[in-house]
């Protein structure tokens, strides 16, 4: 028997966008080239630092904010200042980051330019900072017992789940993983929601208590789609700054496991293939 400890597991998330589109314009009075900036009409709060979007004319024109691009279509990561202000980067960690060095060039437009804005995040990043979390799941019963029956009697129908993610606050640092200032972020976020993916990992292929080679490379992990329904910041003179995260899961709540084992070839009946026949040494298929 092994015990695992929990300093060794880890919370990934992927950013989502569970709102419509965002549609608006773009004016040539938008866009600053010499400090790599431009703006268009929306929400504050509704497009954050590190976000990766997909930014499309809707009159099928190019994007002639962008110098010399001749496409009508960008994928681009992007920094949100204080006034709303936007740049566009080629990397998450340059966009956390902001500033002109590492931004796209722009240029003004001709004209007006229509567009349409989408948040497009495809890939997990660790959350910086974790000292705990938790993910509780719930079976709700109906009740089918009749005026007959001298036991009551349930049958389970939907599941739901809840949770907490616990960090210590921060808003710079290694940009390479998501802050824990974004989850403050999240919780403000109104029209396009407050949703994310997550992994939260029981076991990495770092730890591995159990002694045995084989089981190096393990990793099992809950994964879901949660929506972030409160957030609260916890400040006092003689401890750390906290954030506290509280989520609802949305959709199915999947427990995976990623093992390292050996996959053999199989005849119909399930037993194992041999090499030859009067040996116990199965053939492997190639990872």
């Amino acid at each position: 028997m092994s015990v695992y400890l929990g300093t060794y597991g880890q919370v990934e998330l992927q950013r989502q966008f569970d709102g419509g589109d965002l549609r608006s314009t773009i004016n040539p009075s938008d866009v600053n080239a010499t400090k790599k900036r431009f703006s268009f009409d929306f929400e504050h709060g509704q497009l954050l630092s590190g976000d990766q979007v997909e930014i499309t004319s809707t009159d099928g024109t190019a994007l002639d904010f962008i110098d010399s691009y001749t496409k009508t279509s960008v994928k681009k990561f992007i920094h949100v200042d204080e006034l709303d202000g936007i740049r566009l980067y080629d990397s998450f960690a340059h966009a956390v980051n902001g500033g002109t060095t590492n931004a796209t060039a722009l240029a003004a437009p001709a004209n007006d330019l229509p567009i349409r804005v989408k948040v497009e995040n495809a890939k997990y990043k660790v959350l910086a900072q974790v000292n705990g979390y938790e993910l509780n799941t719930e079976r709700e019963t109906v009740d089918t017992t009749t005026l007959s029956d001298e036991f009551r009697n349930r049958i389970s129908t939907l599941m739901s789940g809840s949770g907490r993610m616990s960090c210590f606050w921060e808003y710079t640092g290694n940009t390479a993983n998501e802050l824990p200032n974004y989850l403050i972020e999240l919780s403000l976020r109104t029209r396009v929601g407050s949703q994310f993916k997550a992994r939260f990992y029981i076991k990495r292929t770092t730890h591995n208590p159990g002694g045995v080679a084989a089981n190096d490379n393990d990793e099992v992990f809950y994964e879901f789609t949660g929506v972030l329904t409160g957030c609260a910041v916890q400040f006092a003179p003689d401890n750390t700054v906290q954030v506290q995260a509280d989520f609802i899961t949305t959709g199915s709540i999947q427990l995976r496991m990623d093992l390292e084992t050996e996959s053999k070839m199989l005849q119909e009946d399930d037993s194992e293939l041999l090499l030859d026949q009067g040996t116990t040494d199965a053939i492997l298929l190639d990872p």
